[in-house]
């Protein structure tokens, strides 16, 4: 250290500028709230971090890790997936803006539509998933500035046609933005590359992969748009720690070995479950034969661990039962985990705002990292207590 210093500065001092004396194989987690600046004249220079809340090297290792994925200029770090979709739609809205939103969205998304949005003077129209890029653009008014997309769609799995939209959104100078969490950090679908403006994703999901921390992101296409990232995470006072970045990269490693298991899986139980006679349908896009099939197949480079089956009419305590019969399958609204997971989908689609009408239940799966053989007979038994309710 130099000179002597009294104990008391000494605790304070000591160790602080001990050099790196290892290379490890992630970036270190770096941990600080203040970052000391190199001068006098640095303290309010543009274009560097002098706070701890912009992001210090894990953050950056992950930004640069998804970008590279996902094809994007610019990416910002949210504490959570909505906070990203809705975190990225602050940025570029303004009061007296008009936004069209499919309606096969995320329900949180479609709450801060409705109850935040509504408040600062922004309109929100909802489009049906099936309309052709020409019938969404249709309904365009002169103060559309955004198009709300996610494909597939939350809970029944839309595909829409995106890189349609979004050619002509361009043309018409309206941005649009993605919720691409299914699409598990541009390894199934690449949405930047298909013309979106703002490509959205949970991390919380495939890419943790645990289900153990949260995290969205925000990627752009240009950095004039990762500006208006950046400036939306420091003026709400967003920020995530350190060690949870660390643990996002630290799951993106092994996130192509995961997603093929889980895809094959998938194909493999959807497979099986149009066989079983409770189920009328199986909605899996990755699956021959299943809606949206042509348009998956067309855009996108694989499969994850989701599918929904609409079951055979029957009362709600019918469903109850198979839920309460799963043992494998865990009651949980998240997915992109190691472990199997299963919802029932009828409450939350009566929240839409447009007609949705379906022959039976439907019954959300997310399909883990088991073994197939002891999956489908864990399903079997739960759809035996379906018939039997």
């Amino acid at each position: 250290m130099g000179a002597k210093f009294l104990d008391q500065t000494a605790a304070i001092r000591a160790g602080a500028k001990a050099p790196i004396s290892a290379r490890t194989v992630n970036a270190p987690v770096q941990r600080g709230s203040t970052v000391l600046m190199p001068n006098a004249a640095s303290l309010y220079e543009p274009g560097q971090v002098s706070y701890g809340r912009a992001g210090l090297q894990p953050h950056a290792a992950l930004i640069e890790a998804l970008c590279e994925l996902e094809g994007a200029t610019a990416a910002r770090l949210f504490p959570n997936g909505v906070a990203a979709m809705t975190g990225a739609m602050m940025a570029l809205l303004n009061a007296g803006d008009d936004v069209l939103v499919v309606d096969c969205i995320y329900d949180p998304t479609r709450r801060f539509c409705n109850k935040v949005l509504t408040r600062f003077g922004v309109t929100t129209r909802y489009f049906h998933p099936s309309l052709t890029a020409e019938e969404v653009l249709a309904l365009a008014v002169p103060a559309t500035r955004m198009i709300v997309l996610e494909s597939p769609g939350s809970l029944t799995f839309e595909i829409q046609d995106v890189p349609g939209i979004a050619a002509l959104a361009r043309a018409r100078g309206i941005l649009t933005v993605i919720d691409n969490t299914w699409g598990a950090a541009g390894l199934t679908f690449k949405p930047i590359g298909h013309g979106v403006d703002i490509s959205v994703q949970s991390l919380t999901k495939y890419v943790g992969g645990h289900s153990d921390v949260f995290m969205g992101a925000a990627l752009a296409r240009d950095a004039a748009l990762g500006q208006k990232l950046d400036e939306v995470v420091w003026q709400m006072g967003w920020g995530v720690s350190p060690d949870d970045a660390y643990l996002m990269l630290r799951g993106l490693r092994t996130l192509p070995t995961r997603l093929e298991r889980h895809a094959a899986s998938t194909l493999d139980i959807a497979a099986w479950l149009q066989a079983q006679p409770e189920v009328m349908e199986v909605i899996c896009p990755a699956l021959p034969g299943s809606r949206g099939h042509a348009l998956w197949r067309r855009d996108f480079l694989g499969g994850n661990g989701l599918l929904t089956v609409v079951l055979t009419p029957k009362p709600q305590n019918a469903v109850y039962a198979l839920l309460d019969a799963l043992r494998l399958f865990g009651l949980g609204f998240s997915w992109g985990g190691f472990e199997s997971l299963a919802i029932h989908c009828d409450p939350q689609l009566k929240r839409r705002s447009l007609d949705w009408t379906y022959p039976g239940p439907l019954v959300r799966f997310h399909v883990g990292l088991e073994g197939i053989d002891d999956l489908k007979a864990d399903l079997r038994q739960a759809l035996d207590a379906y018939a039997a309710a």
